[in-house]
């Protein structure tokens, strides 16, 4: 009877070691994300495993290029993941499926070869200006994403991290990079 009451003693440290180690972790530095919807195809797909990275915007502003997680604007609720476009104080506008970025009086014609089709167009047509807490973000599936095209700029306070890792499918399994600008 005393080595069966050890054993589960054992046990129960075992647990208690584990969850002080794992709740940490999974509460404040990373956490998973299920990919749900077309919105970031192809570089994303429907049922893809991701790990957040929640603590990098504790330390640094998020980057152009970036693919985040956050809180849907209208329902904090629903976790969207996107990606950043537009940062904080610039101008986008968007025309004849082109994106052009503005900040400082410098003009950029944003590139995105890197993650998508250089046949993908942006629908739209107008321009915005981000105030010093916002970003805009977009969907890699342009035609078939809801994102600050339609629901405003979103609000830095929503993001709950980037996008850091795909662990599933397997044969994705891969850190997720950021393009260069």
């Amino acid at each position: 009877m005393k080595k069966f009451f050890s054993s589960i003693v054992e046990t129960v440290k075992i647990v208690v070691i584990a969850a002080i180690i794992v709740i940490p972790i999974r509460y404040f530095l990373f956490q998973p994300f299920f990919v749900k919807g077309e919105s970031m195809a192809p570089n994303f797909e429907n049922g893809d495993y991701i790990i957040v990275d929640e603590i990098s915007y504790r330390f640094r502003q998020p980057e152009r290029g970036e693919v985040i997680v956050f809180k849907y604007p209208s329902d904090p609720s629903q976790k969207f993941i996107k990606r950043i476009i537009g940062l904080p104080g610039e101008t986008l506008e968007v025309k004849g499926g082109k994106i052009t970025i503005t900040k400082d009086g410098n003009i950029q014609l944003l590139a995105e070869d890197d993650y998508i089709s250089s046949l993908v167009k942006t629908s739209g047509d107008f321009e915005i200006t981000l105030s010093q807490d916002q970003y805009f973000v977009m969907g890699d599936n342009r035609d078939f994403s809801y994102d600050s095209r339609r629901f405003g700029p979103l609000s830095s306070n929503l993001i709950i991290g980037r996008a850091f890792f795909r662990a599933w499918p397997f044969d994705s399994f891969s850190k997720i990079e950021v393009p260069l600008y």
